[in-house]
Parts: structure tokens; C-alpha cells; sequence
């Protein structure tokens, strides 16, 4: 990128081209060099800082290196080291970036974290894009950065831990809200890219082992710029349906950026708060996100998130087959123990009866023997007559027969009638 000319059509100081991976390089030299890069004496008459009659205020001064830095250098990527962050009320980002020999303050402003994972930690090397300028009200050097990443995993590592502290802080990461998955589903639901490998291995997958379940894809934009937006507004389409048995999400393998959607919280949340128990299946199988983490089951890959969301249909027919003969034996064998209990239940039964009645029958005669002592035949049985009146009634007193009354004499064998001949004695 060349310096700004001014409108004399003099270049501004340096001139410079800048390349990519390349140092700076000034362009070959004019026969007149401008006026602001030849010493003071030879400037002419009246030039901006010439002479102390034409001195530059303070604020001209930093304007003009701010100008000049601006125009000189594109935005580039620097690396040092963090130190003296600070996150202002005001919601910026102010910090140093340093090497052994060197620092220069640098600023985030609040519109610009949005593309930022994660705030840098105090020491940690990162490499940082910006646009150098000059802060005109101090005079100060500073770079205005607009995208950072750590050297190594740091910032991502950072940006995880934080996000998996609060999803556990909201007990999405518990293990007893896991949910199991559905043996034999018949719609899964599949929130992916549609031109995406992922999505071919899926299909192959369960046309494979169960052609007859219904796939049904929901396409999204999974790495990149609105991804997380995309991928929630899928997880969201596919929850108000309500067709689903199970809900995988996922994509294949990719470095760590384009994976990142899946570590975004607010798609963890989203998955987290389905109502259709869910597997994630995100990259390859050391590749563990956040959706990896709140999801019902984890799967190491696409392919594997097919196979535990769908199973054989062969070896369930053949599971189906040995459960019914085996249900049936059971049935048969229940029905065997139940005839077998009934069997001995009706001979206890009739022996119960039996030794009722013959306990009854004894009873009976015992009770039978006891009113046959009491019996008036018995009594006559034993020689003993009873009187009756012409009425019938019996004559139990001696005075009860009155002179001249006749009466009837029960014997053991007959009946004798008879006349009282006299008073009745004592």
C-alpha cells in the first residue's frame, strides 16, 4: 500500500509499500525529494513547522503522524505478549502488547468483541490484527485491533472453560438429565450442512441398517460467519415440527475454527433445551465441543451417530423372534405351574372337605347322643312312664292328679289309661 500524496502531489513521508510476509520497501526516489523530507533550511518560506513563526500545535502534530501511520500501513498482524489489560466501564479492551525490546498499547473496542472467543489473559502470547494509528489527544502509538487468536490453544482453551462453567453453573452438564434414546424410531431428524459429508454418511448409514426410518433433514450453515445463529434457528425448526424421535446435530472433521460454531453457548443451550432427545456428532472422534457435552448421547462421528440412533433391522427381527419364543415358553411353562397349582389346590380341597365333614359328622352324633339322653323316649327307653291328662299334658306333680281324673300312662311300649282312686299322698 503506497503513502497518501498531498495535493501538490508530493508523497507523505516513507512512501512505502507494504507486503505480506515481506518488509516494507520505499519506492525509488524523485529528482526533487519533497518538501517535508529535505532539512529544515532547505523547506521554503511559509511550510507547516519551517520556522517558529509557522510552529505546528500539538494537535496538528499528532494528527499528522496519525495520518501519515494510517496511510503509511495496512492492517497486519503483530505477536507479543499480553500484559496491563484492563476491560474499561465503557466496555472496551485496553492492553499492551510486548516483546523483550518493545511494546505498543493497543485497544478493542466493544463493537469489535463480538469476533473475539475469548479475553486474552495477563502473559499470554497472542497474534493480533490491527490497524497501527497514533491516539491524538496523547500522541500515543497505538494499534486498534480488530481480530486476535492465541499462539497455541490458550484463547480457545480459555473461551471452553469459561462456557463449561456456566453450563454447569445451569446443570446442562448433569448426567442425570441425560435422556435414553428410542430403540426403534421411525423419523430422525438430522441438523446439518446439506452439501456436507456428514450428511452422505448419515444416509448411507441408515439405509444400511434400517431402510425403513424416516430421515428428515434440516440444512443449516455450520462453520463460518451466523453459523451458530443458522444452527439454532435448525435445532428450533426442528422442535416446533415435533416429528422427530431423535435430533442429530452435527457436521465432519475441519481444524478447530470451523468446528467452533458447535462450542458457541448459546447453540449448546438451544440443544440442551430440546424436547427431542439429541446426539451430537461434531468432527472426528478426538474433537469434543460443547454440543459434544449438553447433548443426550455423544458420538465420535457422523457415521456413528447413525448407527446409535438406528439399529439393524435384521438383528431386531431376529430379536423379536427369540423374545416371542421365549415368551411363549414362558406362557407355556406359567400355564403348566397354574394347572399344576390348580391340581393340588382341588385335592387339598377335597381333603379339606373330606376332614370337615367327618369332623362335623362326629359333631353331630356327639350332639345327637347328648338330646337323645335328654329325650323323654329315651327316658321310657329306661323304664321311666310319663302321665298325661286327657289334654296331653304332662303330669309332673302328685297333685296335678286330682280323685277320679283320668289320665293317660306312656310306658316303653304302650300307652296304659287310668283313673286316680284317691287324694294323692306325700
Amino acid at each position: 500500500m503506497s503513502g497518501r500524496r498531498r495535493p501538490d502531489g508530493s508523497a507523505n513521508v516513507g512512501d512505502l509499500d507494504l507486503f505480506a510476509g515481506g518488509a516494507p520497501s520505499r519506492v525509488a526516489p524523485r529528482a526533487a525529494p519533497p518538501a517535508i523530507d529535505r532539512p529544515l533550511a532547505e523547506r521554503p518560506a511559509g511550510f507547516p513547522g519551517a520556522a517558529p513563526g509557522c510552529a505546528l500545535a500539538v494537535s496538528e502534530l499528532t494528527s499528522i503522524a496519525k495520518d501519515i501511520l494510517e496511510g503509511a500501513f495496512q492492517p497486519l498482524w503483530v505477536r507479543g505478549e499480553v500484559s496491563d489489560f484492563k476491560s474499561h466501564r465503557n466496555g472496551h479492551w485496553y492492553f499492551c502488547l510486548r516483546d523483550a525490546a518493545a511494546q505498543v498499547r493497543c485497544v478493542i473496542w466493544s463493537s469489535d468483541q463480538r469476533r473475539i472467543i475469548a479475553p486474552p489473559d495477563e502473559g499470554m502470547q497472542i497474534v493480533a490484527r490491527g490497524q497501527l494509528t497514533v491516539y491524538p489527544a496523547r500522541g500515543d502509538v497505538q494499534l486498534i485491533v480488530s481480530a486476535l487468536d492465541a499462539v497455541g490453544d490458550g484463547l480457545h482453551r480459555k473461551a471452553l472453560d469459561v462456557a463449561r462453567e456456566r453450563l454447569a453453573a445451569e446443570g446442562l452438564l448433569d448426567p442425570a438429565r441425560k435422556r435414553p434414546l428410542p430403540r426403534l424410531p421411525r423419523v430422525v431428524a438430522v441438523v446439518t450442512s446439506a452439501d456436507g459429508a456428514a450428511l452422505h454418511d448419515i444416509i448411507a448409514v441408515v439405509r444400511r441398517r434400517c431402510a425403513c426410518v424416516q430421515l428428515v433433514v434440516v440444512p443449516t450453515k455450520v462453520q463460518g460467519e451466523g453459523a451458530p445463529g443458522a444452527i439454532i434457528a435448525a435445532i428450533e425448526r426442528a422442535t416446533r415440527w415435533g416429528g422427530a424421535d431423535v435430533l442429530i446435530v452435527g457436521r465432519g472433521g475441519g481444524a478447530r475454527e470451523d468446528l467452533w460454531a458447535f462450542n458457541d453457548i448459546a447453540v449448546a443451550r438451544a440443544l440442551a433445551m430440546s424436547p427431542i432427545p439429541t446426539i451430537s456428532a461434531v468432527g472426528h472422534e478426538v474433537d469434543i465441543t460443547l454440543c459434544d457435552l449438553v447433548a443426550d448421547v455423544r458420538a465420535a462421528t457422523p457415521s456413528a451417530a447413525a448407527e446409535c440412533a438406528v439399529p439393524v433391522l435384521a438383528e431386531e427381527i431376529v430379536s423379536l423372534r427369540a423374545q416371542a419364543d421365549a415368551l411363549r415358553g414362558a406362557v407355556g411353562r406359567r400355564i403348566d405351574a397354574a394347572r399344576r397349582r390348580v391340581d393340588r389346590t382341588t385335592l387339598a380341597m377335597k381333603r379339606g372337605a373330606r376332614v370337615l365333614v367327618d369332623r362335623r359328622r362326629a359333631r353331630a352324633d356327639v350332639a345327637a347322643a347328648r338330646l337323645h339322653a335328654l329325650s323323654p323316649l329315651a327316658a321310657r327307653a329306661r323304664g321311666v312312664a310319663v302321665a298325661r291328662d286327657e289334654g296331653g299334658r304332662p303330669l309332673m306333680r302328685a297333685s296335678d292328679f286330682a280323685p277320679g281324673a283320668a289320665f293317660a300312662l306312656t310306658l316303653r311300649d304302650g300307652v296304659v289309661r287310668a283313673h286316680a282312686d284317691g287324694e294323692p299322698g306325700p
